[in-house]
């Protein structure tokens, strides 16, 4: 639209209204019609863009902190139990077991072989340093047998020296 048009619109329709004919209707008529045309057309803003009152939905304010995220998952009661197992370089390997605060199992003494095997089952990362573990302890107890033999070399001997 250019400007010579919305002023030509401005000038016709000044002078449809000054040359409008009188209506031979009564007044009351006329009240009605103004009326009827306002409820019958659409409610519409002014300006599209804000909204109206019925649209307009108040968000409320940010809170502080994360937002909460709504989760289908189940929660899922967990169980603390603290196994303790616990060797000597001799080779001796003891398992305690403990519920929370409450204690299950004190000082059970288990073989080296199902420690061994257990922490192979649970883990790599685990097995590894037992294994270390245990074959010093088995080093430790065979260098102790062979110590041992020679003292019971020895004490035959003297035996069989005593004999003859």
């Amino acid at each position: 639209m250019t400007v010579d048009a919305l002023t030509r619109t401005d000038a016709v329709s000044e002078e449809a209204a000054t040359e409008a004919p009188v209506d031979s209707t009564p007044q009351a008529e006329t009240a009605e019609a103004p009326a009827e045309a306002k409820t019958e057309t659409p409610e519409t803003p002014e300006n599209p863009e804000t909204p109206t009152d019925e649209n307009t939905v108040e968000s409320p304010k940010p809170k502080r902190g994360r937002p909460k995220v709504a989760t289908t998952a189940k929660k899922t009661r967990t169980v603390e139990l603290t196994l303790t197992v616990t060797g000597t370089a001799d080779g001796e390997w003891q398992a305690e077991l403990k519920n929370g605060a409450k204690w299950v199992a004190k000082g059970l003494e288990i073989p080296a072989a199902a420690v061994s095997r257990a922490a192979k089952e649970l883990h790599a990362d685990l097995s590894g340093p037992i294994d270390e573990v245990i074959n010093a302890a088995r080093e430790l107890q065979a260098a102790k047998v062979a110590q041992l033999e020679a003292e019971l070399e020895k004490a035959k001997l003297a035996l069989a020296e005593l004999d003859a």
